[in-house]
């Protein structure tokens, strides 16, 4: 996709959907995630962000850039790529890639034929987008790529993607079962040997996450983000932010704004939680 805005757009902090990739084709682009903390993104720089990572974007001059969103990358030199997820190290500070020439003439191309057609050919694209993994897998030093591509080495295990990818689609752990094919006693099974916690502790943490970022980086309604994790009420929506972060949502709202930082102070203990839901259930 291709993006172009003025200086001031300003774009929410938001979790990614899918994998995706930013290539800078122009200007200077604010981005603020727990990767790349407050870092300008410059033209010919290049960002990786995993699936369900949260990114908050301003544009700091006249931007143009591209975003690829991927589940999978194209099964491209297969062999090169599984040596780059296997020597994928964290590193100690992100540092965006930047693009060698080869790269910079694709996306140059890739740039003004996104921008001339409308709707873009789908095939051409699927092709485009080979090149472009190709090129970032076999002409970059593998130390360099590797570390490029970290954030997304943890998610190569298919069911690893899943649960990434449905967490917050879910209400229960049947249902999260049932939408990938498992029955709950397997589904159980897989999910504690990779992540060795019950999944509904898992998904209580993530929905806590999910829901402090939300009251203190957006403007929705209280009201839309208890819809929005599964809340029958708004008083059973205050007594799970009471006992997860110490306060009514409203008021953690307005304390956020005050620049007072809030933290989880608690798990939930075992018996129902204040959504309505029992945790066995989930």
């Amino acid at each position: 996709m291709y993006n172009q805005f003025s200086q001031g757009q300003y774009f929410p902090a938001e979790k990614c959907t899918q994998n995706c990739m930013i290539f800078m084709l122009k200007g200077d682009l604010l981005i603020n995630s727990a990767e790349y903390p407050g870092t300008t993104l410059h033209s010919n720089q290049i960002i990786l962000q995993a699936i369900g990572s949260t990114m908050e974007l301003l544009a700091l001059t006249d931007v143009e850039y591209i975003v690829y969103r991927f589940t999978e990358l194209p099964a491209l030199c297969e062999e090169r790529y599984k040596e780059i997820l296997n020597r994928s190290e964290a590193p100690l500070t992100y540092t965006p890639l930047t693009a060698i020439p080869k790269l910079k003439y694709l996306l140059k191309d890739l740039a003004e034929y996104l921008r001339e057609q409308s709707p873009a050919c789908g095939k051409y694209i699927d092709i485009k987008c080979q090149e472009l993994v190709y090129i970032l897998t076999c002409y970059y030093p593998l130390p360099q790529i590797s570390t490029f591509f970290y954030p997304i080495s943890t998610y190569t295990e298919s069911f690893h993607y899943f649960v990434m990818q449905n967490y917050d689609k879910v209400k229960n752990v049947e249902e999260f079962a049932h939408l990938g094919g498992y029955t709950t006693t397997t589904f159980r099974r897989l999910f504690k040997n990779m992540y060795n916690v019950p999944v509904y502790e898992w998904i209580l943490d993530k929905k806590r996450e999910g829901i402090l970022n939300d009251l203190q980086h957006t403007k929705q309604r209280i009201s839309a983000i208890s819809a929005r994790y599964g809340f029958d009420s708004l008083s059973h929506f205050a007594h799970f932010c009471k006992d997860s972060f110490g306060d009514t949502p409203r008021s953690l709202r307005k304390r956020s704004a005050n620049g007072e930082r809030i933290t989880i102070i608690c798990k939930e203990k075992a018996g129902e939680d204040n959504s309505g839901t029992k945790p066995a259930d989930l």
